[in-house]
């Protein structure tokens, strides 16, 4: 009797340890951001609703359509959602997800014509609103400073998208000579 007693008990103790990990899991994935953010990502993303669908799009994809500078511009206030997930404490694996959001919106974006039909479908800001959503560490209010090595990293994220800037730069040019140097051919 006495060991069967024992190991009822030994057997209990997991479980109550896996319910407080459970509970310390919705708990954190119950922290508020700050409704700027949420407002943010609704203008880039879902600002205009196509009457009759559930389709929505955003600036986003209306501003990318202008050359070179509206995938730019976007990028920018993207990287600003980024700022809040160091703010908010965020893992490093998840600042890189949301870079690489945001990375892939800018390089596929800033395709003509098609990049801004990909723009209307991904919606990285809003992705990266609910990844700082689920993943923040802090509440809010106590969303004041992150650490310095998360600020490098988004250092290196922003690099990173300045280098892919620099190379659709070029690679633009690229297109416009060999364009150019065909024409003249058949000319």
């Amino acid at each position: 009797m006495q060991a069967s007693d024992l190991i009822r008990a030994a057997s209990a103790v997991p479980r109550r340890q896996d319910r407080k990990l459970t509970l310390a899991r919705s708990a954190r994935s119950r922290v508020e951001i700050e409704e700027s953010l949420d407002q943010l990502s609704r203008w880039m993303d879902g600002l205009f609703r196509i009457p009759g669908t559930g389709w929505r799009f955003g600036l986003d994809a209306i501003v990318g359509l202008i050359p070179g500078i509206g995938d730019t511009a976007t990028t920018i206030v993207s990287l600003y959602i980024l700022a809040a997930g160091v703010r908010y404490r965020v893992s490093k694996a998840t600042l890189l997800r949301m870079g690489l959001n945001i990375g892939i919106d800018y390089l596929l974006g800033s395709v003509p014509v098609v990049g801004d039909i990909f723009d209307a479908f991904w919606k990285s800001n809003q992705m990266n609103v609910e990844l700082l959503r689920r993943r923040a560490t802090v509440s809010a209010a106590e969303a004041r400073r992150g650490r310095l090595s998360d600020w490098l990293l988004l250092g290196v994220i922003a690099l990173g998208l300045i280098a892919l800037l620099g190379a659709s730069i070029a690679f633009t040019f690229f297109l416009l000579g060999f364009a150019a140097h065909h024409l003249s051919l058949i000319s």
